[in-house]
């Protein structure tokens, strides 16, 4: 079974496109726009071992807050689709990654309700056209349409790129764990019987 979600997303401000496959190699293309984003991408899909296409073009000349958020809304959506009805998933995972300085936590529930729970400080400022706070609104956008339940927590840094970096790190290796398949698992991991 290929678990597999592609999304296409039109609005007055950006048009995105993902293609999504858990059980991956890393392999894609990432071409957003925003140089950051895709180096970001880059990082999500091979230390989540996702292959992912990403095409998205936007209102750049009013910054990359559309473009970002809707490239999360967009991979959030893929993700939920490719999960399908959720039987067989690990369903939590969690992961602690440094870079250099920084170190990042990451703990995701796969539970059908999205929310993110965000804990950094990151200073103000911009990495090419990427603003700092840019990485709480993909977060966000993200948990809420994949249906997780998402904390996300800087524990040192003080390079904003190495700590965004290590919590691109950190989001891969936690989602990996939870989507894996748990061959014991006989159906939905949830005495409720659904995830969504």
């Amino acid at each position: 079974m290929t678990r597999t979600g592609t999304v296409d997303r039109r609005t007055g401000e950006t048009e995105v496109h993902v293609t999504l496959t858990l059980d991956g190699t890393g392999a894609g293309r990432r071409n957003t726009g925003v140089g950051f984003l895709d180096h970001m991408l880059d990082l999500l899909a091979r230390h989540g071992r996702l292959d992912l296409e990403v095409e998205a073009s936007g209102d750049l000349e009013t910054g990359a807050h559309h473009t970002v958020e809707d490239v999360g809304i967009c991979i959030g959506q893929a993700l939920d689709q490719a999960l399908g009805d959720r039987s067989g998933i690990t369903r939590y995972g969690s992961a602690t990654v440094p870079m250099d300085e920084a170190r990042a936590l990451c703990a995701i529930d796969i539970s059908g309700r999205g929310l993110l729970a965000f804990e950094a400080e990151l200073p103000p400022g911009a990495i090419g056209n990427f603003d700092h706070e840019l990485v709480e609104e993909f977060l966000r956008a993200l948990a809420t349409n994949a249906k997780l339940t998402l904390h996300s927590s800087v524990q040192a840094g003080t390079n904003a790129h190495h700590v965004i970096e290590a919590v691109f790190k950190a989001l891969a290796r936690a989602l990996r764990a939870a989507a894996t398949i748990d061959p014991s698992e006989q159906g939905v991991p949830s005495t409720k019987g659904t995830l969504s």
